[in-house]
């Protein structure tokens, strides 16, 4: 089932635009204001809220080699 993910946008008089995701969690968070951002123009600042650390996997991984003598 779709996640229901809802955009809040506040604009300040000097032109500024605060967008705030609410309902997504991990990087749905930047992807689905991506698009948007993009035809904006540059992005000053970005804040990542608590929400975007919830459900992300910290995956570490190991490796070893064993090499034999001949």
């Amino acid at each position: 089932m779709a996640e229901y993910q809802k955009i809040e946008y506040r604009i300040t008089k000097d032109g500024k635009i605060t967008e705030t995701v609410i309902g997504a969690t991990g990087s749905s968070c930047t992807e689905t204001t991506r698009g948007l951002e993009t035809a904006l123009g540059e992005v000053e600042a970005q804040e990542l809220l608590p929400e975007y650390y919830e459900g992300e996997e910290n995956l570490t991984s190991s490796s070893s080699t064993t090499l034999n003598q001949m």
